[in-house]
């Protein structure tokens, strides 16, 4: 017996190196996405309320959808931010040059604003003026833009971001300072806020390992026949997310996967059922994923995923 126990040790942790030591989206860079959500979990956590990451809110004037990086909401205000996660000196221009790829965010902000805005009004939610505000985050230390981007109000840098302070009231340091308006918005407005936003067209989202993110859009599973039979429910209409579980058996039985799937609850706070249906597939899996801003799809072993947040 003890000898099957310590032969199953060694297989196991054979095996798990094996997956561990593989990781197929070296070549993704999720500094972009993981910078937006570390921005995200920071002022939830100073002020509150709610921060949705990743928003792809219709555009009616350009027939597309308008990209946002963080829409932050608490019974105050609710604000936009661009993150940009730019390193170095530098300066940026209003419209696109050969020589520079950055497009002034301040101008890309004050747009997304508008948008937001009026994708509100058409879902019935109209607030009142200057309630929803933009705001540019350079969290990256090593950005040292010109002097002249930091006159900019909206502008924010990776040092005051890391100066804000906790404050009660909605009194927000001097960079998320209220327009206007001395109350709270009705408890019935941050609801509807939160329950619009919640079901607004989003990029999915899968967590890697070494608390990596991206950002983009989740294709299908790829894999053997039997698993992909066992896969066809897991689709975005029905799943809102599937956590993947490694083998913990100590390599005494099936060294299969096994996918939790929490299917989609759109009266629950986060859209989520408090249910899920497991699912076993082999670790050869794959699932295809085309990141935020590529046009290539990518590959990725589901062992290599963590968890994965599907838009509905």
């Amino acid at each position: 017996m003890w000898l099957a126990i310590l032969c199953g040790l060694v297989f196991y942790k054979f095996f798990m190196q094996i997956l561990d030591g593989e990781d197929d989206f070296s070549d993704i860079d999720t500094s972009d996405s993981d910078a937006s959500f570390a921005v995200a979990a920071r002022l939830e956590k100073l002020y509150g309320g709610k921060a949705f990451v990743g928003l792809r809110i219709p555009d009616a004037d350009s027939g597309t959808r308008q990209h946002i990086d963080v829409v932050h909401i608490t019974k105050w205000i609710v604000i936009v931010v661009a993150v940009r996660n730019i390193s170095g000196d530098g300066n940026w221009v209003d419209k696109k040059h050969k020589s520079q790829t950055h497009l002034n965010p301040v101008i890309e902000v004050s747009r997304q604003v508008a948008v937001l805005e009026s994708y509100l009004e058409q879902r019935g939610m109209l607030l009142p003026k200057g309630h929803v505000i933009g705001r540019v985050i350079l969290p990256d230390s090593n950005c040292r833009p010109v002097d002249s981007i930091y006159s900019h109000p909206e502008v924010i840098s990776s040092y005051e971001c890391k100066e804000l302070k906790p404050e009660s009231r909605g009194g927000f340091s001097n960079w998320i300072k209220r327009a206007v308006g001395k109350s709270d918005m009705q408890d019935g407005f941050y609801q509807k806020l939160h329950f619009i936003l919640s079901t607004s067209p989003m990029w999915d989202r899968l967590e890697l390992k070494s608390n990596r993110n991206i950002l983009g859009e989740f294709r299908k599973f790829k894999g053997y026949q039997h698993d992909m039979q066992a896969l066809k429910n897991v689709k975005r209409s029905k799943v809102g997310r599937f956590i993947v579980q490694k083998p913990t058996i100590l390599g005494l039985g099936s060294s299969r996967l096994k996918l939790l799937c929490i299917p989609r609850d759109y009266h629950s706070e986060d859209g989520l059922s408090d249910e899920c249906k497991e699912i076993a597939v082999e670790p050869s899996t794959e699932v295809l994923f085309q990141p935020l801003n590529s046009n290539k799809v990518k590959k990725l072993k589901l062992w290599s995923i963590v968890r994965a947040t599907l838009s509905g």
